[in-house]
């Protein structure tokens, strides 16, 4: 579906941007924090257990954002807080996220052109999408500049 929506409006961020479900926001730190962001990532994972993502529909945040729906979150949900109270307790850099959690598969963002958006979001209300996949790790991702590349994957105890 990102080859679509790229072959279909020429976004080059549907993509670039890895296939992921945001946990904890982007946030800028510098690479002594890296180091303990991955030894502290680590040993989180290692509390948690594998969990199973429903996905279904589309959606979109405004016009900048198509999405796929997570239909089944509430293991995501556990997840997301598990992650935020280790955070807080072990990584106090993370700040706390003021928006609520609303999990995603984003499929494109902020490079659709306007004009196509009406002619994109008539597309995928049209369509159906339904699956399910089971999530065994955590991946820390870091921007090199021009994209988001891996940089530690966390197996999941």
């Amino acid at each position: 579906m990102k080859q679509e929506v790229h072959r279909l409006t020429g976004s080059r961020n549907a993509v670039n941007l890895p296939p992921h479900i945001t946990l904890i926001p982007p946030l800028r730190q510098n690479a002594e924090f890296e180091e303990k962001c991955i030894a502290a990532l680590a040993a989180f994972a290692q509390t948690q257990r594998a969990l199973s993502v429903g996905l279904k529909g589309f959606a979109w945040f405004g016009n900048r954002t198509l999405f796929v729906r997570v239909s089944e979150a509430a293991a995501l949900q556990k997840l997301h807080e598990a992650l935020n109270d280790w955070c807080a307790a072990h990584l106090p850099e993370v700040p706390v996220e003021s928006r609520p959690f609303t999990p995603h598969l984003t499929l494109a963002t902020r490079d659709l052109p306007r004009a196509q958006v009406p002619e994109l979001r008539q597309l995928f209300a049209a369509r159906a999408y339904e699956a399910t996949f089971p999530v065994h790790s955590l991946t820390l991702f870091r921007h090199d500049g021009r994209q988001w590349q891996p940089c530690a994957t966390f197996e999941l105890g």
